[in-house]
């Protein structure tokens, strides 16, 4: 009777142990479940995929994907990520809101790790603070208007490279019946505005010392850079009722070949072409200047910025999961699976799409001035201008309303 009662307690100890193991899913020595939050919800598909391989390849992980739109993220992430509950593997924008999520302390130290020796080093410096490698820019993108190709060719138009060829090309449009611009008044103010100041100011530090009061917004070249956005409101370039027209909005208008051009940038192809898988989309920038007073042919970023959640328990797994995404067979999937370059060395393009866009990879690029702002506050006073200038107030007032906002901002 006593070996039969020490057996049956064996027994119970064995399937108590065993069910708990089996339930906890969160364990690194059985099974491991991550979170990975991000923005991009047209890249859902491709990440699913990618990540039933990693999970194929590491049995004891499992990944959970959240999509925050882009809009609502850098209000929500900040939340998710607080306590290490959520957001084991993050994304960031650069910019203000890396430098706010590094300054609250939600970077994981990445810079002995070797996946980040995968990645083309001129183009991860803005995941760098003080010395280290908090995050790894994934994706290269082009922040400029996207055009569609076929109404290019069939109205017999090329990509300006003055001021004045812009505003024609524009006015070619109208008179046929496009829409010029496909202008997103919640987002664009944001992209639009960098390839139209890029040579107003070419200096790559303008923005950036607003923060100290050695540039400002009431200066000449901001004053004209919303001067011409007027213009292109004024003259009837973007689609009516700019300010109450929504990214998805914007997006249908060049999908549906509405509208010639989309004044966002390269990211935003796969979006189009999800509506509209066969059209054709190349990028230009406006070129504010002179043809021969131009210094810069585009903007490029370096974004979608891969990090692990300094508060995570499941660092280890977090790390796998980047390292994976950083091998250049599978950086070479997403990116010609979503349309988009990447910052992982020696990938191979096949995607029409990228390939169209390629040679970007080798003109002359000023990296996004808007990401070079660290001050949200300072950040929103810059977009918040273009809204006012768009709303009806005159560039003038736009840029004084706005250089009192950064002066607020920056003696707090």
């Amino acid at each position: 009777m006593h070996k039969l009662l020490l057996a049956l307690t064996f027994i119970f100890i064995f399937l108590i142990t065993g069910c708990s193991s089996n339930s906890s899913g969160n364990n690194e020595g059985d099974q491991t479940t991550i979170s990975f939050v991000h923005w991009r919800g047209e890249d859902a598909e491709v990440f699913n995929k990618l990540i039933k391989k990693f999970e194929d390849e590491n049995p004891t992980i499992k990944v959970k994907m959240s999509v925050i739109p882009s809009d609502q993220y850098t209000t929500v992430l900040q939340t998710r990520l607080r306590g290490g509950g959520a957001g084991d593997v993050f994304t960031s924008f650069p910019g203000a809101q890396f430098e706010l999520l590094s300054k609250a302390g939600y970077f994981s130290d990445l810079t002995n790790k070797a996946f980040v020796k995968q990645y083309n080093q001129n183009l991860i410096t803005n995941g760098q603070k003080d010395g280290k490698q908090l995050a790894v820019p994934y994706q290269l993108v082009f922040n400029q208007p996207v055009y569609n190709t076929a109404i290019f060719e069939k109205l017999n138009l090329k990509p300006p490279r003055d001021w004045e060829g812009f505003l024609q090309l524009c006015e070619t449009l109208k008179e046929n019946g496009y829409i010029p611009i496909a202008f997103p008044g919640d987002n664009a103010p944001a992209q639009f505005m960098n390839s139209m100041v890029m040579n107003n100011q070419p200096d790559e530090n303008a923005l950036r010392n607003l923060q100290d009061g050695n540039t400002k917004l009431s200066d000449q070249w901001w004053v004209k850079t919303l001067s011409q956005i007027n213009e292109l409101n004024e003259k009837g370039y973007f689609q009516n009722d700019v300010l109450g027209t929504k990214q998805d909005g914007a997006i249908s208008l060049i999908a549906q070949e509405k509208a010639a051009m989309f004044a966002m940038g390269s990211f935003s192809i796969s979006s189009i072409q999800q509506q509209n898988p066969d059209i054709e989309l190349d990028s230009l920038a406006p070129i504010t200047v002179p043809a021969n007073e131009a210094k810069y042919e585009g903007i490029h970023t370096s974004t979608f910025m891969l990090a692990v959640n300094n508060q995570s328990k499941k660092k280890e797994a977090a790390e796998k999961f980047i390292s994976f995404l950083s091998q250049k067979d599978i950086a070479t999937e997403y990116a010609n699976d979503t349309a988009q370059h990447v910052t992982v060395n020696d990938v191979t393009y096949t995607s029409p799409a990228l390939k169209k866009l390629e040679p970007w990879i080798n003109k002359k690029t000023l990296f996004q001035p808007r990401y070079t702002i660290t001050n949200a506050n300072v950040e929103k006073a810059v977009t918040g201008s273009i809204q006012d200038v768009l709303g009806g107030t005159s560039p003038e007032d736009a840029a004084n309303k706005a250089q009192g906002l950064v002066d607020q901002n920056i003696s707090n």
